[in-house]
């Protein structure tokens, strides 16, 4: 989701992916943290045959010590998405 739009973007699990983590930082650094004190990320896809296209993008943004992580397959998303991604940080 476009955070100044609210409105879904255009693209595919890998630009949607990209885009929540975008909006995850950006609120992560707004509360004074940063993605690289996430201890916990919940993803929630809508179709589970997208995990490796999500899981591409999602590796590329936390390096060797990655935080827990739990997929799980959700029958839909707000706005149709095809993903959806929360986390939990250490202020």
């Amino acid at each position: 989701m476009d955070a100044a739009t609210g409105k879904l973007i255009d693209g595919d699990v890998k630009a949607h992916t990209h885009q929540c983590i975008k909006n995850l930082t950006h609120v992560l650094e707004e509360a004074g943290t940063d993605i690289n004190k996430v201890v916990k990320v919940n993803v929630f896809l809508s179709n589970m045959d997208n995990f490796a296209d999500m899981n591409s993008v999602y590796m590329q943004y936390w390096g060797d010590v990655k935080p827990c992580r739990t997929c799980v397959a959700v029958k839909t998303l707000p706005l149709n998405t095809d993903v959806e991604i929360e986390c939990i940080a250490v202020l």
